[in-house]
């Protein structure tokens, strides 16, 4: 229903990127670019990425930085790890995937939210 007004998106389609109560500060459904966009204020969205884009790079590029540091003083870097995943081999296919390794639905429960970083 109304489906010409809604881009001819599904309804599950429409419905997978609403905001949700109690999730991390980090849930893409946050962004707030994202959250401007659906509520059709296109040049605050487009100013909003921009800023979002920067600061990513910002963060790559701090990250190069202390890796070529780590390097220069023969010291490992781990690099950025992921909260909720790691990287593992897959046994059968030998690709690289990322696997659930916990802690999220308990900080959810808790609402704890301390060890995610500032995204956006």
């Amino acid at each position: 229903e109304n489906a010409e007004n809604m881009y001819f998106f599904s309804e599950l389609a429409l419905t997978l990127n609403e905001p949700e109560e109690r999730v991390a500060p980090t849930d893409s459904r946050l962004r707030p670019d994202q959250r401007l966009m659906e509520s059709g204020r296109w040049d605050e969205a487009n100013v909003e990425k921009q800023r979002l884009e920067e600061k990513q790079r910002a963060v790559r590029r701090r990250r190069e930085a202390e890796a070529v540091e780590a390097l220069e003083e023969g010291k490992d870097y781990e690099g950025y790890i992921p909260l909720w995943f790691e990287r593992k081999v897959d046994a059968v296919t030998g690709e690289l995937i990322c696997v659930y390794k916990g802690g999220y639905w308990e900080s959810k429960d808790k609402q704890d939210w301390s060890v995610c970083p500032d995204i956006f």
